[in-house]
């Protein structure tokens, strides 16, 4: 009873006008009104923030705040890969030779979320995971491998939410939301940095300017809660063990190492 009544909703509440309607109050001086309420429900941490609460004119300049530098390290041995956000890790697997995974107990094409059936192709049984950012989040990502960007590309429109209700309920969600895919040629092979956008707001943002890209370096930033997947070609990358799902993790910190 509880998947075709929130189907339902997301369709109703996720149309080209309530985004835009949202979109606009979030970036209109009336919502920084809202802004120290919003910092207290969701319990953002200000000690990290660049600026003060005080000091956001708009809502949206609290979702895409940057943080002090001194509060995010970056793993720098050489062949590790790093979390590019602040996030839930929701789920790491395998994908399969017909290109599926299986999240929250549901099956995504990863051919149909990079849209390219010659992009697929090097991606078959290698490792993907689903990395989750909540509105309490950091929302800047970063690049989690040292490589050159060899293809960077946008997909879909609607952007259905992306939370464990979201994966569970929803409609091919990962696979059907608006999406921005940056691939990274490492040392190792390819990876996927797959930035997929929220409900209501479908704002991803590109930082980064030219081809090579350093670990660490900020590469795009999301306007609200959204997920980000990555996908590494086969054998090319060995989860590290403690990071089992459900698990919190820093933007900066260790996922495996690229072999």
């Amino acid at each position: 009873m509880l998947q075709p009544v929130y189907r339902m909703f997301i369709e109703l509440t996720n149309g080209k006008w309530s985004s835009v309607l949202l979109q606009r109050f979030a970036r209109s001086k009336w919502s920084r009104f809202i802004v120290p309420s919003f910092a207290k429900v969701y319990q953002l941490n200000q000690a990290e923030m660049e600026n003060k609460l005080t000091d956001f004119p708009t809502l949206h300049d609290l979702f895409v705040r940057k943080l002090k530098t001194s509060t995010r390290s970056v793993e720098q041995t050489p062949n590790a890969v790093v979390s590019p956000v602040d996030a839930v890790i929701e789920d790491v697997g395998e994908i399969t030779a017909t290109s599926d995974i299986f999240v929250k107990g549901k099956t995504y094409s990863v051919g149909e979320m990079l849209g390219s059936k010659e992009e697929i192709k090097k991606y078959l049984h290698g490792t993907y995971m689903i990395l989750y950012l909540s509105p309490s989040h950091y929302h800047r990502i970063h690049s989690p491998v040292n490589g050159t960007v060899t293809k960077q590309w946008k997909l879909g429109s609607k952007s259905y939410p992306v939370n464990k209700m979201g994966l569970k309920y929803g409609v091919r969600t990962l696979a059907k939301n608006f999406r921005v895919i940056t691939e990274v040629e490492t040392a190792s092979g390819h990876v996927a940095v797959v930035k997929v956008g929220a409900m209501f707001v479908n704002s991803i943002e590109t930082t980064h300017k030219g081809s090579h890209l350093e670990k660490g370096e900020e590469m795009a930033y999301f306007t609200f809660g959204s997920t980000v997947v990555l996908l590494f070609e086969k054998d090319i990358f060995q989860v590290d063990p403690t990071i089992l799902p459900p698990k919190e993790i820093k933007m900066g910190e260790k996922l495996g190492e690229l072999r």
